[in-house]
């Protein structure tokens, strides 16, 4: 079934699936969400994500992290929807929770964390904030 907005759908299954205690979720695959998915397991939102080639498209695997039987991302918000796209300079590049969370940015080097843009100032489209 089609969607309209993959990384908001990517971010509801792993929402939903942290809320029922699930271990992992395989999501359809696409360049962009994989790239989503290996930020949130470098920042340790995560436990791993893999690159399952099945059929035409393929999927991905995430795995999910726990901590004292409690999601390791409290909450996980799109900021930039189709019918609204938000971009910022390096230097305007919001913080979630004084640094303590993650915002992760398309920019014209890839998709990187909002740490990352900033050591190579580099501004974007801000796709998402985790903690």
């Amino acid at each position: 079934m089609p969607v309209s907005d993959s990384i908001a759908d990517l971010l509801a299954r792993i929402r939903n699936a942290g809320s029922a205690k699930h271990k992992t979720l395989d999501t359809p695959f696409s360049n962009t969400k994989f790239a989503i998915s290996q930020i949130l397991k470098d920042q340790g939102y995560i436990s791993n994500c893999e690159k399952i080639e099945e059929g035409v498209q393929g999927s991905i695997r995430i795995t999910l992290r726990y901590y004292n039987r409690e999601h390791a991302i409290v909450n996980i918000k799109r900021i930039s929807k189709p019918g609204r796209r938000i971009y910022m300079p390096a230097d305007r590049l919001p913080r979630v929770n004084n640094g303590l969370g993650t915002t992760i940015i398309s920019t014209s080097h890839g998709v990187m964390s909002d740490k990352q843009a900033r050591l190579q100032n580099l501004g974007g489209e801000v796709l998402c904030s985790v903690w």
